[in-house]
């Protein structure tokens, strides 16, 4: 998509990771516009998740720049070296990323209400009185008005899984991740959580989304981005990569899983 002058919300560039020997992500490039939703596509093992994690700096890069809203996450521009942050203002940096994970993170001794509050007030960016306000309309936002007061142990996962969204959603990201958000969901529960995320979308809702769901992703994607062997292999339209990938690996992934 045509940048319009805009500044991009997620800019990468040349960014590298390894794991021991194991080369995980192998040069991205990659850039975000305001209000454009990428899904990232690949076999298991490919990178996916780990862009993610360093986007968010859950994991530090080895080599490359990330930019977030124009500003680096968890590091400090000191000449043409990256210094990593000290955690505190780590986090300070981080609060504009809203991630979503596989599994739903929620404290099991809290209400869905009061999982939604804690990171408000983790933050120290408002009062109780004011999360609790902001919560109650974050958990009204993704359908579950009614389940304020319910424990994780009496939500379905799908449900869990939303109020995990809510979360995100209370910080007001700039930036939202899913990293596989539906995975560990039973298959009847997956579209009340896609749902979310497509209403999101439509709201202009800046999204970066790890998904296997082909026809989610080419129904709410402005670009597909395909992956495999920690390279990005391939970034297209959804109609352009779903009828005509330009990659053999990227044809051979689609014909194994449509």
């Amino acid at each position: 998509m045509t940048d319009g002058g805009a500044q991009p919300v997620l800019l990468m560039r040349d960014v590298w990771k390894s794991f021991g020997d194991v080369e995980v992500l192998r040069g991205i490039d990659l850039t975000v516009y305001p209000g454009e939703v990428l899904c990232l596509l690949g076999p298991s093992g490919s990178g996916k998740s780990t862009i993610l994690r360093c986007i968010n700096y859950l994991t530090r890069v080895d080599r490359g720049l990330i930019l977030v809203n124009g500003d680096t996450v968890g590091y400090a521009r000191k000449g043409d070296a990256l210094v990593p942050l000290p955690e505190r203002a780590a986090v300070g940096r981080r609060r504009s990323i809203g991630m979503v994970f596989q599994n739903f993170n929620l404290f099991p001794h809290m209400t869905a209400l009061h999982n939604v509050m804690e990171a408000l007030i983790a933050t120290g960016q408002v009062r109780k009185k004011e999360a609790a306000e902001l919560g109650r309309d974050m958990l009204g936002k993704v359908g579950l008005a009614d389940k304020c007061g319910s424990y994780p142990g009496q939500l379905s996962g799908g449900q869990q899984q939303r109020v995990a969204i809510a979360r995100a959603l209370a910080l007001k990201p700039k930036l939202m991740l899913f990293d596989e958000a539906t995975s560990a969901l039973d298959p009847e529960l997956v579209r009340d959580v896609l749902d979310v995320i497509r209403a999101l979308s439509e709201e202009g809702m800046t999204m970066i989304i790890v998904t296997h769901e082909m026809g989610f992703a080419r129904e709410v994607a402005d670009l597909v981005g395909f992956m495999d062997q920690g390279k990005l292999v391939e970034l297209a339209p959804p109609e352009e990569f779903f009828t005509a990938p330009k990659s053999p690996r990227a044809k051979d992934f689609l014909r194994r899983v449509l």
